[in-house]
């Protein structure tokens, strides 16, 4: 079996696995909506995987994107009676609009200086949706949010509904990822990431590429936190923390920065890692450090990556057995794991 053949096979038994998990937990409303939540941190991770895993950017505002979107719908919904989806679109159009506008300026910073700006940034949403208590309630968050409408044809307040209409926001940005990685524009993010200077000097438009970079990350931050509002029912400012933004980053890289089955495989693992460890919550960071560390060492592109990497050796030691030589990333274009632009021998990291 290719290697193409087996990356197909492991998206296909994840998806599947993704589409019983309901119907398998049935009467465990606890588990489901536990599944629903990690699907929602997940979009927001695809959006991490944009700025990072292919522009190589590090933005540490993506909690505080991910709690506009909260935001939005929590405020229009309960205060200004909006519909949901009406609530939802202008919070999809915020997150993006403000993203591209904060791209404007932190863009112009490089490295460690791109990072300290956006934690900044990070740090004053945070500020202004636990001060401004007029309109945000302060640290009293927001409840009542509603589920969005169903128009008489489906009911979201079944938790098995509203788990597939998160899975079908998540499957559209797995499949978003897949599509710009193997464009041209995958392609013109890569090389900014690889080198910014050499990009450049072939007429890349740097600036511009990296604006859309930040604004579609911004983007499904923003869908993923309109969702994570009407999951929820209930949110306060700790759910746009830098706090949340440091643990979308633990699971990009538990995932595979880069990849495309990454942000899911990192969501899932992780956050049912938090749940078993919850009485532990203090300390859960204790255990997961040294968890963490090891994984950077040994496996620094991640679960998928590793995958990845171990089936590319094994088809290289077949084609030595053979006498044939494996093709080359040119021959057989990219797969839909392998990040772009790296050779199946890469083992490095993707950033």
């Amino acid at each position: 079996m290719s290697k193409f053949t087996i990356q197909h096979l492991g998206i296909a038994v994840v998806a599947l696995l993704l589409v019983v998990a309901p119907f398998a937990l049935a009467g465990q409303d606890y588990v489901l909506r536990l599944l629903t939540m990690a699907a929602t941190y997940a979009i927001a991770v695809y959006g991490f995987n944009i700025i990072l895993g292919l522009t190589g950017q590090l933005s540490l505002a993506h909690g505080g994107f991910f709690g506009i979107g909260i935001y939005m719908v929590g405020l229009l919904t309960t205060k200004q009676e909006w519909p949901f989806w009406a609530a939802f679109a202008a919070a999809i159009v915020t997150t993006a609009v403000l993203g591209f506008l904060c791209g404007v300026v932190a863009l112009r910073t490089r490295e460690e200086y791109f990072a300290i700006f956006t934690m900044a940034v990070g740090f004053i949403i945070y500020l202004v949706l636990s001060r401004w208590e007029s309109v945000t309630n302060g640290m009293n968050g927001i409840s009542g949010i509603p589920f969005p409408e169903g128009f008489g044809i489906v009911d979201f307040e079944n938790p098995i509904v509203m788990y597939f209409l998160v899975l079908l926001f998540l499957a559209a940005a797995a499949y978003i990822t897949h599509a710009i990685r193997r464009s041209g524009v995958g392609r013109t993010l890569i090389a900014i990431r690889t080198s910014e200077d050499l990009a450049n000097s072939i007429g890349v438009n740097v600036g511009l590429n990296k604006q859309l970079a930040f604004a579609a990350s911004t983007t499904f931050a923003g869908i993923a936190g309109g969702l994570f509002a009407t999951v929820q029912g209930f949110v306060g400012p700790t759910s746009a923390s830098v706090n949340l933004t440091f643990e979308l980053l633990m699971f990009i890289l538990v995932g595979g920065l880069g990849t495309v089955m990454g942000p899911i495989v990192g969501s899932f693992v992780v956050t049912f890692l938090f749940e078993t460890m919850q009485d532990f919550q203090s300390y859960r960071f204790i255990v997961l450090g040294p968890v963490i560390i090891a994984l950077v060492i040994f496996a620094p592109r991640g679960i998928v990556g590793y995958l990845n990497a171990f089936v590319a050796r094994r088809r290289r030691a077949r084609a030595r057995r053979s006498g044939t030589s494996a093709p080359s990333v040119q021959d057989r274009g990219p797969s839909p794991e392998e990040p772009a632009g790296s050779s199946p021998s890469d083992t490095r990291g993707a950033s």
